[in-house]
């Protein structure tokens, strides 16, 4: 995985500059519309989440291992009980087989 250089996000706060100024001009031709407020609101997003970036260790944490409870599940047939009045969707009720 590649690291995140010091260059690589002044190219980012550049370009999410450039984008906060088409927004504007955007703004300037459109008005206020909902399209306008929502490519404003991804920009201001954008900025958020690069000075995120910029305050992380640029060398990323190793993901440390999930522990899971294991679930012992029997080999043992289940009761017979447990079927009574249930129903197999599709299929209609629970019958025992008859022999």
């Amino acid at each position: 995985m590649a690291t995140t250089t010091g260059t690589e996000l002044a190219e980012l706060k550049r370009t999410i500059g450039q984008l906060r100024h088409c927004v504007g001009a955007l703004r300037s031709r459109y008005g206020d519309v909902a399209g306008v407020q929502r490519l404003a609101n991804d920009v201001e997003r954008l900025d958020i989440d690069a000075a995120e970036l910029a305050g992380l260790p640029s060398t990323p944490q190793p993901r440390r291992a999930v522990e899971h409870d294991v679930v012992v599940v029997p080999d043992t047939p289940y009761d017979p009980a447990l079927w009574r009045d249930a129903d197999d969707e599709g299929v209609g009720g629970y019958q025992p087989h008859r022999r």
